[in-house]
C-alpha cells in the first residue's frame, strides 16, 4: 500500500510545474571601435543607444533555449565610439507550464535572468576597449513582454476588422 502512495505521489510531482536553469552562455559577442584612436581625443559625453530583442526555441520536450540579443551603440558627437553586440543565451527546463504562462516565462522571466550576464559581458568588453565602464540600467522585461503582447493583440484585432476587398 505504501508503494502505491509513493507511485501516486511521484506522478503528482511530474504534473507539478517545474522550472530549472540548466546553462547560461555567450552565443555571440562582437565589439567594434571604428573611430579609435581619434575618439579618445574627444570629450567623453557619450550618447548611448540600446536595442534588445528576445527569442526562444524548443531544444527538446522540456528544454528551451532563450536568447537575449543586445546591441549597444555609443556615439560622441557624430562619431561612433563603439558598438557591442551580444547574444546571451540560456537553456531552461520548463515542465507543466503551458500557454500564456509559458510565453511569459520564455519572453520575460528567462530574459530577466539572462540580462545581468549580458550586462557584465558588455561592461567587460567596453573596458577592454579602453572606454569608461558602462553600467546599463535594469530592464523591465515584464513590461516589454506585456507591450508586445498588447501590440500583437491589437494588430490581430485590426486585421480581423478589415473587410476583404474585392475587385
Amino acid at each position: 500500500m505504501a508503494e502505491n502512495e509513493q507511485a501516486a505521489a511521484g506522478s503528482e510531482n511530474q504534473n507539478q510545474p517545474q522550472f530549472a536553469l540548466q546553462r547560461i552562455y555567450v552565443k555571440d559577442l562582437s565589439f567594434e571601435s571604428p573611430n579609435s584612436p581619434l575618439v579618445f581625443q574627444e570629450q567623453w559625453k557619450p550618447e548611448v543607444n540600446l536595442d534588445l530583442n528576445t527569442s526562444h526555441s524548443k531544444v527538446s520536450d522540456n528544454q528551451y533555449e532563450v536568447v537575449l540579443s543586445m546591441t549597444v551603440t555609443s556615439k560622441v558627437g557624430e562619431k561612433v565610439a563603439y558598438i557591442v553586440e551580444i547574444q546571451q543565451a540560456g537553456v531552461f527546463m520548463v515542465q507543466g507550464i503551458e500557454g500564456g504562462q509559458l510565453g511569459q516565462m520564455l519572453g520575460a522571466y528567462c530574459p530577466t535572468i539572462l540580462f545581468p550576464y549580458a550586462r557584465e559581458a558588455i561592461d567587460g568588453v567596453v573596458n577592454k576597449g579602453s572606454f569608461p565602464a558602462l553600467m546599463l540600467a535594469p530592464v523591465n522585461f515584464d513590461a516589454i513582454y506585456a507591450q508586445a503582447l498588447k501590440r500583437k493583440q491589437e494588430e490581430g484585432a485590426s486585421e480581423a476588422k478589415e473587410e476583404p476587398q474585392t475587385h
